[in-house]
């Protein structure tokens, strides 16, 4: 049977710009703290290149531009370049002016640095939801094809329970958003998409929800990850809830190997590659 291409997403932040740490790095402090994200990176494309696989890098702007070397590096590698946005402000906190700013400003950052077509969006924190729909009519009429920006679970951050779980057209024309991967238990949804769930949950209970979408469901997944997952040594500061603590630093140790049994265990491609069927609707 032929095997599904799954999508590999990997969010380019530094460990210093995820929502959960906000209390610790204030944003207006951000350049002046090292960076970490490029070696971070180096390690994710080595990893790739071991196991064949090519993904999508969903950018900050704000990283870009001082990492543009290793932005190019990306590209590249055959990987492809989406959007982030500029620096990680939550879409449902911006008005529509704003959002426009901030995805149009990003995605000439990136078409600079690599020379290519920026076409995916991913909002930091997956802030749209029923409140901004206006946001989808906005990246179309900003030139992005796809989104990937809706989660449809239940969270205390983020999340869009009602959304559907498949790729859907939410505006008024050919804008495709590709929510996170999830499976149905008693009429609520569950994530296996990645991100903190594949450090907190067994590995076992991610790789047969992943399983269950390609063999039930009979689709695509789509799963992703941060460079700093892999930082187990990255600084922890001391005013940060324990909450947050939890969820950013539970098992970073272990999430190379996983990651790496997961590479193997799957097929995996670009964005543009697994959903290449709806993109071409």
């Amino acid at each position: 049977m032929h095997e599904i291409c799954n999508a590999m997403t990997v969010d380019v932040e530094d460990y210093f710009q995820v929502q959960a740490l906000a209390e610790g790095f204030p944003r207006e402090l951000w350049d002046e703290i090292p960076l970490r994200v490029d070696r971070n990176v180096d390690r994710v494309l080595d990893m790739f290149a071991a196991a064949g696989v090519r993904g999508t890098f969903f950018m900050l702007g704000w990283i870009a531009e001082r990492q543009k070397v290793m932005t190019r590096r990306i590209a590249a590698a055959g990987h492809e370049i989406a959007s982030h946005g500029y620096d990680h402000r939550q879409v449902d906190r911006l008005t529509p002016a704003l959002f426009r700013e901030d995805i149009r400003r990003t995605k000439k950052i990136l078409e600079e640095i690599v020379g290519l077509p920026i076409r995916g969006y991913r909002a930091p924190t997956f802030s749209i939801g029923p409140e901004n729909p206006w946001a989808f009519d906005i990246l179309e009429e900003e030139g992005y094809t796809y989104s990937s920006s809706l989660y449809p679970i239940s969270h205390d951050l983020y999340g869009s329970p009602g959304a559907p779980r498949f790729p859907f057209r939410p505006g008024q024309g050919k804008l495709l958003e590709i929510p996170m991967s999830t499976r149905p238990y008693w009429g609520r949804n569950f994530p296996c998409a990645g991100g903190g769930y594949f450090r907190l949950l067994p590995y076992w209970l991610s790789k047969r929800h992943l399983r269950q979408v390609n063999g039930i469901d009979k689709r695509p997944c789509i799963f992703y990850f941060h460079p700093w997952e892999l930082d187990d040594s990255q600084p922890r500061p001391v005013r940060v809830p324990w909450r947050a603590r939890v969820r950013h630093y539970t098992n970073l140790s272990r999430m190379s190997d996983r990651l790496r049994r997961l590479l193997c265990e799957f097929r995996w491609g670009r964005v543009d590659d697994a959903y290449s069927a709806y993109l071409n609707q």
